[in-house]
């Protein structure tokens, strides 16, 4: 990583990731995203690195580390500020820090030795991507190296803990659920995110699947007889769905429809993460 972007596996999406050390290559993530200036991005670090050099750990961050690393959770906590470039930050006092659970994220991130900033590697504001393919279908030649590691095993964003304050605040639902976070930590307030993320080009309406029509569907029903558009069946169980959401939502996005029409997921706090992400995708999120 001298200089160059890296897209690369992790067990949620596909993240594109330059040195964090390097301000000129981390401003090369802004270009290929059209990512607006200003907007903090997240460090990205191998299990054998410390996050003590870029970011302050209390017991509860040591003990959400202990407890959810590697894996889908990231850490925002006070950065280090000879450490880390305001371009990385967003020019906040504030760092965001996740260690991800995917082998070759893992040797990637291990064998570099430093922390490496990485969005989705999306344009920003579309879909995220779950697959290399992806990946080159959003960024193309804006990327130097694409390393292929599969189909991303969890498949929504990693859960954004912030512990810079004296309650924990989730900013953003994902693959670790509320209810994990209060087992450890205790009270957890919920901040959503305001800027529009997650959206197909297609626009997309959460409501009842209608009989007909130029649409595409996710439902949790069977296809109706005579249905002239394209009818996805989502998964019944949230960890299935959520790995096949973007997915499907692609499917749907090149279909080429007028519209794509998502039946609610069930109002349960065990799909709240795939709730929030549909709410994003919507004209209404």
């Amino acid at each position: 990583m001298d200089g160059g972007l890296v897209a690369f596996p992790t067990e949620t999406v596909y993240g594109l990731g330059a040195n964090a050390d390097n301000p000129d290559a981390v401003a090369k993530i802004f270009a290929a995203k059209g990512r607006p200036a200003g907007r903090p991005l997240t460090l990205h670090l191998g299990p054998s690195v410390a996050p003590e050099r870029w970011g302050f750990i209390d017991s509860r961050a040591r003990a959400c580390a202990v407890r959810f690393w590697p894996g889908p959770l990231t850490l925002v906590v006070p950065r280090r500020a000879e450490a880390v470039d305001d371009i990385v930050t967003g020019g906040l006092d504030t760092v965001g820090i996740r260690v991800p659970n995917h082998p070759v994220a893992i040797a990637l991130l291990d064998a570099f030795g430093g922390a490496v900033a990485a969005p989705s590697a999306n344009r920003t504001g579309g879909l995220s991507p779950t697959s290399a393919s992806h990946v080159h279908e959003d960024l193309g030649p804006r990327v130097d190296l694409v390393l292929d590691g599969g189909a991303c095993p969890v498949g929504i964003e990693s859960t954004v803990l912030s512990l810079a304050g004296d309650t924990p605040v989730i900013l953003r639902l994902g693959a670790i659920p509320r209810s994990a976070l209060e087992d450890l930590l205790g009270r957890v307030d919920v901040r959503g995110q305001t800027a529009p993320h997650y959206r197909p080009n297609t626009p997309l309406r959460l409501g009842p699947p209608p009989d007909d029509g130029d649409v595409g569907v996710v439902s949790f029903r069977d296809r109706p007889r005579g249905f002239s558009g394209t009818w996805l069946r989502g998964p019944s169980d949230p960890l299935s769905y959520g790995r096949e959401l973007y997915g499907m939502l692609r499917t749907l996005d090149a279909a080429d429809h007028g519209l794509i029409v998502v039946e609610p997921v069930p109002d349960d706090p065990a799909w709240e993460s795939v709730a929030s992400r549909l709410a994003d995708a919507s004209n209404t999120g």
